[in-house]
């Protein structure tokens, strides 16, 4: 698949928010709104799609209409990004009502985490777009640290190209010098996602992974680690990056993933606290190429420009 490279945000330009997952609600919208003024000092204009309030399934809009929104948005000539409202648990639903053609054609900077997951990888692996693991919409202002905006700001307008910043504490868990394409997210949703139809293609690739403790057990994250060890994914992948996960057990993401492998492979596995569902999150571009190596001070870098 031909890799294609959105265009920097620019003042002037529009972003339009949908809700692929779960509805937006009443106490949501001081954030968007929030959210919505910080872009607005940039000179970016923001839109919302037609059914982010939507809840025609008493648990949600319906797949069709969740996919109207995210088709409308990349068909709109204003529209320069597209960013998830929040998460959710069913964004996968959406996968046979996408326009995938449509957004190859008119390819946009796409955003989001958690359960958008599931969009940010199929969007890149069925049309070649490079999608952009960072904060939702929401989670901009809903968080308290200004680091995040910042990093969007720095990434998807200037074209700033690092992973690591200087103080960012990396933990090396297993040695190792690899390069491969970036995928990955949310372990819940990637673990739904190597099976069937709408699989994804991790051959060569570098998957970062993290999860929300509070619905992710460690027993459930084991689950879903040995699922993709009991289907190859390990024999697959080139290196594994960890972000957040904090159990009030104290046992922590890395462990369960050493617990796992244990000593069958001898890929790079690298540890930080930079993304997931906390405070602080970079933005990570999926379908670039980026290289691992612990013995060096910086332990993962981009080896591709991500944005034009």
């Amino acid at each position: 698949m031909k890799k294609i490279i959105p265009n920097k945000l620019k003042k002037g330009d529009t972003i339009q928010v949908i809700a692929p997952s779960n509805p937006v609600q009443e106490d949501d919208i001081k954030f968007l709104k929030e959210t919505e003024k910080l872009f607005n000092s940039k000179g970016i204009n923001v839109i919302y799609g037609k059914n982010i309030y939507s809840d025609t399934l008493k648990y949600g809009a319906t797949p069709r209409e969740k996919a109207d929104d995210l088709n409308s948005a990349f068909l709109n000539k204003n529209v320069q990004a597209v960013f998830c409202a929040k998460g959710g648990e069913n964004s996968n639903t959406l996968f046979e009502y996408i326009d995938y053609e449509l957004i190859k054609k008119k390819p946009k900077i796409f955003c989001g985490f958690s359960d958008s997951t599931s969009l940010l990888n199929m969007i890149n692996q069925k049309t070649g777009l490079i999608t952009f693991h960072a904060s939702t919409f929401k989670a901009i202002s809903d968080w308290d640290d200004t680091s995040v905006f910042e990093d969007i700001i720095e990434k998807l307008m200037n074209g700033k190209n690092t992973l690591q910043e200087k103080d960012e504490h990396f933990t090396i868990i297993q040695q190792g010098v690899c390069e491969g394409k970036l995928i990955g997210g949310n372990l819940n949703c990637l673990s739904r996602m190597i099976c069937g139809r709408y699989s994804l293609n991790l051959k060569n690739k570098i998957m970062f992974i993290e999860d929300l403790a509070e619905e992710s057990n460690p027993k459930f994250v084991s689950s879903f680690l040995y699922y993709m060890k009991q289907n190859e994914v390990f024999s697959k992948i080139k290196g594994i990056w960890i972000g957040s996960y904090k159990h009030e057990s104290k046992i922590t993401l890395e462990k369960i993933v050493k617990d796992v492998i244990e000593d069958e492979y001898n890929f790079p596995i690298i540890k930080s606290n930079n993304f997931g569902h906390i405070a602080k999150k970079i933005t990570i571009p999926i379908g670039i190429k980026a290289k691992i190596d612990t013995s060096k001070d910086e332990k993962i870098v981009l080896l591709e420009k991500h944005i034009n």
